[in-house]
């Protein structure tokens, strides 16, 4: 018997798929950031092992960064989604500003600490650097 969208739960109406699509989103979140770890050790290993181990401690520090950057911004997604789909409320809202400065911050505190600068000065110095061009 083959069944309709909203037969098996799927209707719009009630949120399903939203609810869905965030969990979906956390758990490749999760799955991001474990693969990120795996292959930032394995990395790592291989890069203390071939030249020194400070470079493979600075190759471990970016390839987990750049896990945990991207493992950031899908929870962000799945937690803006959740939010105002499904669970629209005043203090929800609040927790979800809360959580996007607190993964805003680790995110940029990721980048001082592998690219020692901040976000934004990237930007700055590219500015800075075309408008003086002839």
């Amino acid at each position: 018997m083959l069944l309709t969208a909203a037969e098996e739960g799927l209707v719009i109406g009630d949120f399903e798929i939203a609810r869905r699509v965030a969990e979906a989103m956390e758990l490749i979140a999760i799955v991001v950031i474990a693969i990120a770890v795996l292959v930032a050790l394995i990395r790592a290993a291989l890069h203390g092992v071939r030249n020194s181990w400070d470079d493979g401690f600075d190759t471990f520090k970016f390839s987990m960064a750049r896990g945990l950057l991207i493992g950031l911004d899908l929870l962000i997604a799945a937690d803006i989604i959740k939010t105002v789909t499904l669970e629209a409320t005043l203090e929800n809202a609040a927790v979800l500003g809360l959580l996007v400065l607190i993964r805003t911050f680790l995110s940029w505190t990721l980048v001082l600490e592998v690219e020692g600068r901040w976000p934004w000065q990237h930007y700055l110095a590219n500015a800075a650097r075309d408008s003086s061009a002839p």
